[in-house]
């Protein structure tokens, strides 16, 4: 599988979100990563459900809604309501895993797992068949314009071999950091969803970035 590109509109133009929208429907780009915050699972506050609304009425590509927030199973009606084509919760705020998949997947979306740095793969064995999508976080999670941790190779390449085994369908993504220098190496190790905010929106040419991404 050719790998895509969810550029995250949390780096856009809030005061140009609309604008920015439009640029990411005339681009590349495979999905538009949405990234929920709460303050309280990350140290900051970013999209509600208007905003999502709203993206969603302008956009034209899926919106893979990442959820760093505390007991996520309050909002994920709310979330497929408001138009996420898939829901990501993280394994470190969830405490019955495969109960929250399965209200994901029987509310139409695809379902998904995020591993913060710290996080073993090993916790995804016993759910990994049940999983649409494992997000890999290979920055700390809460803010945007972070170093990428080495490590996350590694970690890739460990839920490739997972995921070759029992669920070969797998969308393998990575957010934090990703640029140029580092997506070859991700998409040779099984990486196949990259995620890239600012370095998308502070490029000279967001599209061409997005091209680059793709291709390169």
């Amino acid at each position: 599988m050719n790998h895509l590109t969810a550029p995250s509109i949390l780096a856009a133009d809030f005061a140009n979100l609309q604008r920015d929208i439009e640029l990411l429907n005339n681009s590349e780009a495979d999905w538009i990563h949405v990234d929920i915050m709460d303050g309280l699972f990350v140290p900051n506050i970013s999209f509600g459900f208007p905003v999502v609304e709203a993206v969603h009425k302008y956009a034209t590509k899926p919106l893979d809604v990442h959820l760093m927030i505390t007991d996520p199973d309050r909002y994920i009606k709310a979330f497929a309501d408001a138009g996420a084509a898939s829901i990501t919760v993280h394994i470190e705020a969830t405490t019955h895993l495969h109960r929250t998949l399965q209200a994901i997947k029987e509310l139409g979306c695809r379902a998904g797992v995020a591993l913060n740095p710290h996080t073993p793969v090993a916790l995804l064995e016993d759910i990994i068949a049940d999983l649409d999508l494992v997000l890999i976080m290979s920055v700390n999670p809460g803010f945007g314009g972070q170093k990428f941790i080495n490590n996350t190779y590694k970690k890739v390449e460990d839920i490739k071999d997972l995921s070759s085994a029992h669920n070969p369908g797998l969308f393998i993504e990575v957010d934090g950091g990703v640029n140029l220098q580092n997506a070859p190496q991700l998409v040779a190790t099984g990486a196949n969803v990259l995620v890239a905010g600012n370095f998308v929106f502070s490029s000279d040419d967001p599209r061409q970035t997005i091209a680059r991404l793709k291709h390169g």
